[in-house]
């Protein structure tokens, strides 16, 4: 920073900050000016979308029996991806939340591009921006269930059910269907999906407030009357953009200005999906608000189809993978991983229930990050492609996956590809409640509030619903949805307004000239200055305006007498009660519990070589890519002919032995031997191989290990049952 003689700054650096100021002011605009551009272009496409891949219609949602906005395509492998046919297919589900389609596939780095990297063919459900009348969230599952069955059909020799993964909002959709057809997925992977909405922590979740502020649900029908039976989805995206006023009104675009020579690109990529507001019909917006934002009917089983069909995410079998963020204010952990709480009261639950579920907690990743973010797609989505077939093998339980970096000290190296290690630790539902939640009078509290909105929509629907229809048209709807303030702002900047035309030959003016200050000027540094004093001012705003409306939250709703009012007893017992287990799955339990005792001295030498690792590695709590892939060369050894849905149907059967009857199932190891003595050697050195490949047991791992030497030296008898301790 040059200085005069008598200590004053020198007139140059002003002339030279006001000069860069000025250049990058008209390049703003002229930014703000593409941006109203293309959202035009955009959005008179016909199905408007921001893919990245080439791709080519399957199926589409308009041809089914009950036709929605919905269909599915079949993504191009970029040159030089080679697809193995003989790999399950990915599908990618975007979610409808008020944004068009094609965030799953925004760059290469995504999860499309992570699913082909590692040779899965991936498809993309999307939608175009108007719903089909009277179209309802039912109908939108079942399309799902036809476009993955469609998926299954044009992949008959992989190995392996579809994997379907559902991006927030499509995350719990997924789940409906999958409750309804448990029968079409293979695994699920739910990516920042709410699925328990009442579940938060107090100062950290405000968004969860926002349906008791409003007094409910009735607002939702207002609108969607309004929009002449629509629900104009930029009211959605406008609730994203209060909930964050620091990155809204300032950040966000301070930060093109402050970086308007490179930031430009990224800038309209990301806007061109952020403003492709998409349209909802009034039937789904109110059954997404009244069951789920309000009601929280997901999580416990309460939902019903018009068929009469339970969503109980219990009946799915498949692997369910959680993916979520301690920075995610959108969908917390607590939203993301609250169902399991809700569904199951012990660890041992999950394992009758035959079920697997994964989760991954990422510690700063914002809510768009978790399908977005190139690092995310490095190591989470990767990492879950390339071992998606470990994890459909799972036993049943609670897992935590951990990916550790590889380095050169890794031990079985050879055995990963990429360049993390993933890890599935066994977890507890304590360490799920560990993440924090809801206390009984929390829950109590949002429970008032799901029955406060079932009065007032009802008022709503009994006194003002057949005025406000009666005066809304589609003329009238439609000019509400232009004259929105979001859409207002695209068009505004864009070459509609004439004074645009001239910010753009100003810019290219400004481009030639262009005269970009030095990074020590004081004048640019006081900018920075006054930059970061907005956004703490505006952040200090959000969160003032949050802790007000927390305890406002719980000020109204903690009333005893208006609790008392709406049906809700002041008492211990919890406003919302675990679903019961039916008859049938009961039956179904103690029927497998008996054919798997039955079943304990059948088989040969497979099922005691997966009996025995199974057993080995049960202290371990922990199933890693290394260890699978040595099972994979054991399988292709001691069963070339089995699929993978029957291995992983023998190690799932081999585990469950272990959990019912640990003793007596391995003391009859050396009879399911009989037969085969020559090939103990061989099985004893496959069993170290994969048992160690992670590194050294554990002393426990160690011990059982030295017993199962000892067993298989002995000769096979019939009926050696040890004591009986059913645990499974």
């Amino acid at each position: 920073m040059a200085k005069t003689a008598n200590g004053f700054f020198d007139g140059n650096d002003l002339l030279e900050y006001l000069t860069d100021a000025g250049q990058r002011s008209v390049l703003y605009w002229d930014v703000m000016r593409q941006r109203g551009n293309q959202y035009l272009e955009h959005m008179a496409e016909t199905v408007p979308h921001v893919l990245q891949f080439e791709h080519e219609l399957v199926m589409s949602g308009r041809d089914l029996p009950r036709p929605v906005n919905y269909g599915i395509v079949k993504i191009t492998p970029p040159k030089g991806t080679m697809i193995d046919n003989l790999k399950r297919p990915f599908v990618v589900i975007d979610p409808r939340a008020g944004h068009g389609p094609g965030i799953g596939g925004f760059k290469a780095e995504s999860e499309i591009g992570e699913a082909m990297r590692a040779g899965h063919q991936a498809y993309f459900i999307g939608f175009t921006p108007m719903p089909m009348p009277g179209q309802t969230i039912e109908a939108v599952i079942e399309a799902w269930a036809a476009f993955i069955k469609r998926v299954k059909e044009l992949h008959p020799e992989a190995e392996g059910k579809p994997v379907a993964i559902g991006n927030c909002q499509a995350g719990w959709a997924l789940m409906m269907m999958a409750s309804k057809h448990p029968e079409l997925c293979g695994p699920l992977i739910l990516a920042g999906s709410p699925i328990s909405y009442w579940a938060g922590v107090r100062g950290v979740n405000p968004m969860r407030y926002t349906g008791g502020m409003l007094g409910g649900s009735w607002l939702t029908s207002l609108t969607s009357d309004l929009g002449h039976g629509l629900f104009d989805g930029a009211w959605l995206v406008q609730n994203f953009e209060n909930l964050n006023p620091a990155n809204t009104l300032w950040t966000k675009q301070y930060n093109l200005y402050a970086n308007i020579d490179t930031e430009a690109p990224r800038y309209l990529g990301f806007e061109r999906w952020w403003g492709g507001h998409v349209v909802m019909s009034g039937e789904e917006m109110q059954f997404i608000v009244d069951n789920l934002f309000v009601g929280n009917k997901l999580s416990t089983a309460e939902l019903v189809t018009s068929d009469g069909v339970v969503l109980d995410p219990r009946k799915i079998r498949s692997p369910i993978v959680c993916l979520c963020s301690k920075g995610d204010d959108i969908t917390p952990p607590q939203q993301a991983l609250g169902w399991i709480l809700d569904l199951y009261r012990s660890d041992n639950e999950i394992i009758t229930a035959g079920q697997t579920i994964v989760y991954s907690v990422h510690e700063k990743i914002g809510h768009l990050g978790i399908f977005v973010s190139a690092g995310v797609a490095k190591k989470e989505h990767q990492e879950f492609a390339g071992n998606i077939d470990l994890i459909d093998c799972l036993p049943p339980g609670l897992y935590e996956a951990v990916m550790e970096t590889k380095t050169e000290e890794t031990e079985g190296a050879g055995l990963v590809t990429g360049n993390y290690i993933s890890q599935f630790k066994a977890r507890s539902l304590d360490d799920i409640r560990a993440l924090g939640g809801n206390k009984l009078e929390e829950d109590r509290c949002f429970a008032t509030v799901a029955r406060l909105s079932e009065v007032t929509n009802g008022m709503y629907r009994t006194m003002a619903q057949p005025a406000v229809r009666a005066v809304s048209t589609e003329t009238t709807a439609e000019n509400l949805r232009k004259m929105h303030p979001l859409r207002v702002g695209y068009e505004l900047f864009s070459d509609r307004n004439p004074v645009m035309k001239q910010i753009a030959e100003t810019a290219e003016t400004a481009r030639k000239n262009r005269r970009p200050v030095a990074a020590d000027n004081l004048f640019l540094q006081g900018e920075k200055f006054f930059s970061n004093m907005m956004t703490w001012g505006l952040k200090s705003y959000g969160a003032w305006r949050d802790m007000l409306t927390e305890n406002m939250f719980f000020s109204m709703y903690n009333q005893p007498w208006l609790q008392a009012t709406l049906g809700l007893r002041a008492s211990d017992e919890p406003p919302r009660r675990y679903p019961g287990q039916d008859s049938d799955h009961k039956a179904f339990v103690e029927r497998r519990i008996e054919e798997l005792r039955q079943d304990m001295d059948k088989g040969g030498l497979r099922e005691a070589a997966i009996r025995a690792l199974v057993y080995v590695r049960m202290p371990e709590k922990e199933v890693d890519e290394r260890g699978f892939e040595m099972l994979r060369r054991l399988k292709s050894e001691y069963g070339a002919k089995k699929t993978l849905a029957e291995f992983k149907q023998d190690l799932r059967e081999q585990y469950l032995m272990l959990r019912l009857d640990e003793q007596r199932a391995v003391d009859l190891i050396p009879q399911l031997l009989k037969g085969h003595e020559k090939e103990w050697p061989k099985q004893l050195k496959h069993i170290r191989e994969v048992a160690t490949v992670g590194g050294k047991l554990g002393e426990e791992a160690q011990n059982r290990l030295d017993r199962l030497e000892k067993l298989f030296s002995m000769p096979p008898a019939a009926g050696r049952p040890g004591p009986q301790h059913a645990t499974a």
